[in-house]
């Protein structure tokens, strides 16, 4: 097929026209580099790191290492994506790498694992973000707090209806103004830096390696998101390029903010106080600076980071589903598009995130939005390990089209070492997550039964339909040969 015909096989044309052709026949602009990495960026941080550095106090400097053995598992993971997407530069990622490896069930499991842990991260983002509301308007009533959730739920859905433009634009601006406060304040801090603040190195009895897993349990899921660009590898301008340098840029843009911020905050707020903090950002802004405006600035920071990273998740929350749907193996209705968007996704997203919201805030029962989030965090990681074994399986089998001999080597330790990543992100989830993360999973195995025999169905009837119209056309002749004088 010539380049004239098809844009999309034409690499020329596909560099001279970002624009795309959408499912209802409307045209819509593809991601640039620079939105790409804002939209990986934007998701790796969301609200947590906010309180991570007192989250990790307790085990002493050593999660500082820990940090640093994720960050190079993260980036590892990041050119496996990369390398992934110059073979498969399509929508949907780590679904889409894991059916060209092993069919269809591993595509399913990967799409059905993706998908329900966004909607439900994207209920516990909300419910964070209006914990740092409290900050700016002080505790409010159970009806003000669910519609406030609800709010930060559905305004980043509507920016997804509107279009990739806008959910672009919304993700370039929401990370740069939850970036840039915070690596300031993680520069600034460093001039404030005291070693005296640090600490000791471990505090678990000496064992260091007991404190490193230990805090990289509670680090693992820092990065979670490393994926974006691949997901949406077919909005992203030029992906065979462009999907690689993204995830990578947006990671370790990530990892910047993430090391530096927990080193100044280490430094500024004396350890003891560290432990027991509960905004350790808003603390050392207040040794910086002096007074208690802190809170109210870093609350800020918090509510524009959850608000872009829910803007960014939503999205994602529809990309595996149409990915998957496109191939037979979700609903239909999952891969329909308009304005670059799988609407449908966009809304079934938004809906059961509202509901889970719901019943978080009216329920009334303790821990049922806890033992869920839970799940979720299992389910976070089996994408990244199909994927990761999926690029192992295409060197393994010698499929190493667009890869140089001389790169064997180079790409199999990359594989290898996001796999030991990912295997590294299930182990930190503990034995109740991955226990109840594995039955959440295997309950997808009914949409994929019911699905498939839908599908068997069809080809069945289709296949028998041809075979019938003989059998007619005989029998008419047979009858036009009695009534023949």
């Amino acid at each position: 097929m010539s380049c004239r015909t098809s844009w999309r096989t034409c690499p020329l044309d596909r560099e001279a026209h970002p624009l795309m052709h959408d499912t209802d026949g409307t045209h819509t602009r593809r991601f640039g580099l620079p939105t790409a990495t804002a939209l990986v960026m934007g998701n790796i941080i969301g609200g947590g790191i906010f309180l991570l550095p007192a989250s990790v106090a307790p085990f002493g400097t050593v999660s500082l290492l820990a940090f640093g053995v994720l960050t190079v598992g993260a980036i590892a993971l990041a050119l496996v994506f990369g390398r992934l997407a110059r073979r498969h530069p399509r929508t949907g990622g780590p679904y889409v790498y894991a059916r060209e490896a092993f069919g269809d069930f591993a595509g399913f499991l990967s799409a059905w694992s993706f998908w329900t842990m966004t909607w439900v991260s994207n209920a516990a983002l909300a419910v964070a973000g209006v914990g740092y509301l409290h900050v700016m308007t002080g505790k409010g009533s159970m009806a003000g707090d669910l519609a406030m959730a609800l709010a930060m739920l559905w305004l980043p859905a509507l920016a997804n209806l509107a279009g990739t433009r806008w959910v672009g634009a919304v993700q370039m601006i929401s990370t740069v103004m939850k970036f840039v406060p915070l690596l300031f304040v993680a520069v600034v801090g460093l001039f404030f830096f005291d070693p005296d603040n640090l600490g000791s190195f471990t505090t678990s009895d000496g064992n260091w390696t007991g404190g490193l897993t230990a805090s990289a349990a509670i680090l693992l899921y820092s990065y979670v998101g490393v994926e974006s660009a691949a997901m949406s590898a077919g909005e992203v301008r030029d992906p065979e390029r462009n999907v690689g340098r993204a995830s990578v840029l947006g990671t370790v843009g990530a990892a910047l903010v993430y090391l530096l911020g927990t080193v100044s905050v280490f430094g500024t707020v004396r350890h003891d106080k560290l432990v027991e903090s509960t905004a350790p950002f808003s603390d050392a802004v207040d040794v910086m600076f002096g007074g208690h405006w802190g809170g109210t600035l870093i609350a800020v920071c918090a509510v524009i980071s959850i608000v872009g990273a829910l803007n960014g998740w939503t999205l994602m929350s529809a990309q595996a589903p149409y990915a998957a749907a496109k191939d037979g193996l979700f609903p239909a209705a999952f891969g329909k598009k308009k304005r670059g968007v799988p609407t449908f996704g966009v809304l079934a997203a938004a809906v059961l995130a509202s509901g889970l919201t719901v019943v978080n805030y009216t329920s009334g029962v303790g821990g049922v939005f806890e033992i869920l989030v839970l799940i979720t965090t299992f389910s976070a990681t089996v994408p990244y390990l199909l994927a990761a074994a999926a690029q192992v399986y295409f060197l393994l089998t010698g499929r190493r089209d667009k890869v140089r001999t001389g790169r064997f080597v180079r790409d199999m330790a990359l594989a290898l070492g996001a796999f030991a990543f990912s295997f590294w992100l299930v182990a930190g989830a503990g034995y109740a997550a991955v226990y109840q993360g594995v039955l959440f999973l295997f309950a997808g195995i009914l949409v994929y039964v019911w699905l498939t025999a839908r599908r068997t169905a069809a080809a069945q009837a289709e296949a028998q339909a041809p075979a019938a119209e003989p059998a007619g056309t005989v029998q008419e002749a047979q009858e036009a040969a009695a009534v023949r004088p």
